[in-house]
């Protein structure tokens, strides 16, 4: 994963050497060159240094999108089966979308890998990305903004379950086809690698070699990683979090460096406004113009209300386009990009915002392992001093998370917060205080739980400890680059 370990053995070798040991690693092979290659250079690596112990598995996803592919798959499986490896074929079934295919395929990729590592008991994910695709994204990232972007990231957290690792990054796919072809091991070329209607396949076409290329992809990491840390810090010393809801930048946090106030800011209105992304450059720049100006004043962006006082800049969600989520029993699902809910009860319940229903909204701090259920507790409504009934919470930090929303808030602040909050019933009617303990409800960060990169793990650690909810899973590495980490 090092720009300086090209050759693709090198580089092979290097990550297995990083690795905490003993380790299971789930392969991710389609059958063309780049995971063939990945799973013939590990197969030769791991049985070449037994010390490691290190087990190999493999894993096909066949997206059943074109002809034939059931038959490529069963080619891999035959392949593992000569090589030892244990080897599954998992399925995309049900209907495919008729637009964002791509997008689909690959949330629907990653979801059955994750599944078939469960079944492995596998410690990691590993995918044949190189530097061929490292090119290709960057190029389409710098067509769309003149910030410099890191590109592919060499590790991705999935859905707080699982690291994928993309140990020849920095290696080439010609390199890679070279080494398979002194073996004398055939691969499968996708036709639609071809097909001129992807962004990706034309881009593929116009790319000329950079040889610089590395040194600036490795700048730009080591930038992406200083702003995470920076951030982590910016959270400790200017943030608050009031009722799990209400976000409060302390005044002196407008005043820090730019770039860092420009990543926190970016990601907390992710967070806040339930979006995968954080806003473009056109909407931070606004939303940076407003925190630091002089003006007292509301603005809007990103569905998140910002809101500046004389005590600092508030952030709420807005309480337009909040939609309910349905669940039956056992279900589970995010609601609103801001909370994961599971049903554990016996009946089909409803979350809905505080806006749109006549119940007790139901606020949450966060998880402290083992999960705690969401609860309507009407002795803490009666308690607290909040507007609408609304209930003091407990908190692991009351440092970082204020427990409840207090009198001493903006009332303003305190109303958007308060009809944002999240709601259960069930036919209409608040759930009984048994039925609300069998429900889960938890903080969803929608820029990160279901895709991490390590470049923000620093930072979406800290803000985990600041919602108290439980950790992000560490990478299964001891060292990066040499580096012990």
């Amino acid at each position: 994963m090092s720009p300086e370990a090209a050759s693709p053995q090198l580089a092979i070798l290097q990550f297995l050497t990083s690795l905490q040991s003993p380790a299971r690693i789930l392969v991710a092979i389609s059958g063309g060159s780049d995971s063939t290659g990945l799973l013939l250079l590990l197969d030769e690596a791991v049985k070449a240094a037994p010390h490691l112990k290190i087990s190999l598995y493999a894993a096909t996803v066949d997206h059943a999108l074109r002809a034939g592919s059931a038959d490529e798959a069963r080619d891999v499986a035959a392949l593992c089966a000569s090589l030892g490896i244990p080897h599954i074929i998992m399925i995309w079934q049900g209907d495919k979308p008729k637009t964002g295919i791509m997008v689909a395929a690959r949330e629907a990729r990653y979801g059955l890998l994750a599944t078939a590592a469960e079944s492995f008991e596998a410690d990691l994910i590993v995918t044949g990305h190189t530097f061929d695709d490292q090119r290709e994204t960057l190029q389409m990232r710098g067509m769309r903004t003149e910030q410099v972007s890191t590109g592919i990231a060499d590790a991705l957290l999935f859905d707080r379950r699982f690291w994928i690792l993309r140990p020849l990054l920095f290696s080439t796919r010609a390199d890679i086809r070279a080494f398979l072809n002194e073996r004398g091991v055939p691969w499968i070329d996708d036709p639609s690698n071809e097909d001129m209607k992807y962004e990706r396949v034309r881009m593929r076409r116009q790319l000329s070699a950079d040889a610089g290329m590395e040194k600036d992809i490795s700048a730009a990491w080591e930038e992406r990683l200083a702003l995470s840390s920076r951030g982590a810090e910016w959270l400790d010393r200017h943030f608050r979090l009031h009722g799990g809801l209400l976000g409060q930048v302390m005044p002196d946090g407008l005043r820090q460096d730019r770039a860092v106030l420009d990543y926190v800011l970016a990601r907390l209105t992710a967070v806040f406004g339930g979006q995968p992304f954080a806003p473009g450059t056109g909407h931070m720049e606004r939303v940076l113009t407003f925190a630091t100006g002089s003006r007292l004043g509301r603005m809007t962006a990103g569905r998140v209300v910002f809101d500046i006082r004389r005590d600092g800049l508030y952030l709420a969600r807005e309480s337009r386009g909040i939609l309910p989520l349905v669940l039956r029993p056992g279900e589970a699902g995010v609601w609103d990009g801001r909370f994961e809910a599971v049903n554990r009860s016996g009946t089909t319940i409803g979350v809905e915002a505080q806006a749109g229903a006549s119940l007790i909204p139901l606020l949450v701090t966060g998880i402290q392992p083992p999960r705690v259920g969401a609860v309507n507790d009407s002795t803490m409504r009666e308690e607290s001093p909040a507007p609408k009934d609304l209930g003091a919470l407990d908190s692991c930090d009351e440092h970082r998370n204020e427990g409840g929303l207090g009198r001493d808030l903006p009332k303003g602040a305190l109303k958007r917060a308060i009809a944002a909050a999240p709601v259960l019933s069930a036919e209409g009617n608040l759930l009984s205080e048994e039925s609300a303990r069998m429900v889960e409800l938890t903080p969803y960060f929608a820029p990160f739980d279901r895709f991490l990169t390590r470049f923000d793990f620093i930072f979406a650690n800290r803000l985990s400890a600041v919602f108290a909810t439980a950790p992000y899973a560490r990478l299964p590495l001891r060292s990066i680059d040499g580096k012990i980490i």
